[in-house]
């Protein structure tokens, strides 16, 4: 038996699985590094920066990063799920049922032997694998491997039209949120010009134009991340109606200002002196009318 508990043919099967898994690590933090080096190449070109742009650039490679990580562990997930069918599928073939414990998954004793086994093996011999290391493919169960291929080829296209469908109805629900974005718009421009405060619209004004980023935004990566696209609408079709609300709070306000304004005063004021004018005007003009 050997370090891992397994005989020899097990373990070479191990150090194959873990060459091939430092393989996919590599490549995965180069991948990182070079969304590091993306940012300095195409964004770092001035002296200074503002906070603002300091933060938009630090969101955008957050944004990158987090994919490329995210894709990088569902890969390593459906790599491990093939490995353990590769397993089943033997065991089935014996007529065998294998069970494991996802617990031991977590168990620290037994990872810390796992990363020394593999420091043993990878880094300090910095031994070349052998020819006894090299392992040939598996063989094929059964005669039935290309009736299978074509039914996982027929879900996936089936899948991928259902995703399709999807993302069409996504995009229509944002096209229609912008159509409420643009009637906005218009209904803030002509409150613009009959509103005296110019602090509320511009915020009115900042909030429609990061709306408008915020649309944009989730457009482009909808096809990359529907899910976050679905929620993105949700909030922003609640941004939209809280802007709404704003905009109604905001005309019945200006009104009220009007109303409480020294012009409209004056203007109340002449007016009731005018109606009392005109009432003795017709009194001294009664007085004079004949008799019948």
């Amino acid at each position: 038996m050997a370090e891992l508990g397994l005989n020899e043919h097990h373990q070479n099967e191990v150090i194959n699985y873990m060459r091939f898994a430092r393989f996919k690590r590599g490549l995965c933090l180069k991948t990182v590094d070079s969304c590091f080096q993306d940012l300095k190449d195409s964004r770092l070109v001035e002296e200074t920066f503002t906070v603002d742009e300091v933060i938009d650039m630090l969101d955008e490679l957050r944004t990158v990063v987090h994919s490329e990580v995210e894709s990088e562990l569902i890969n390593t997930t459906y790599t491990n799920v093939l490995l353990l069918r590769q397993l089943f599928s033997q065991a089935e073939k014996w007529y065998l049922k294998l069970q494991t414990d996802v617990s031991e998954l977590e168990n620290r004793e037994l990872l810390e032997q796992v990363a020394e086994f593999e420091k043993s093996e990878f880094t300090s011999s910095n031994k070349k694998p052998s020819a006894d290391l090299i392992k040939p493919k598996l063989a094929p169960l059964n005669e039935g491997g290309s009736e299978l291929l074509n039914k996982t080829v027929a879900c996936l296209q089936e899948e991928n039209e259902k995703l399709k469908t999807r993302l069409k109805t996504i995009e229509t629900q944002a096209t229609a949120a912008l159509d409420e974005k643009s009637k906005l718009e218009k209904s803030l421009k002509d409150l613009q010009m009959i509103q005296g405060d110019q602090k509320d619209i511009t915020e009115l004004e900042n909030k429609v134009a990061a709306l408008k980023c915020q649309f944009e935004k989730t457009l482009n990566d909808s096809t990359a991340n529907q899910k976050f696209l679905e929620e993105n609408l949700v909030t922003t079709k609640h941004d939209l109606l809280k802007l709404q609300d704003q905009l109604s709070t905001a005309e019945k306000e200006l009104e009220k200002k009007f109303q409480q304004t020294s012009a409209y005063r004056n203007m109340k004021e002449i007016l009731t002196k005018k109606n009392e004018q005109i009432k003795d005007l017709r009194k001294k003009l009664s007085k004079y009318e004949p008799e019948d």
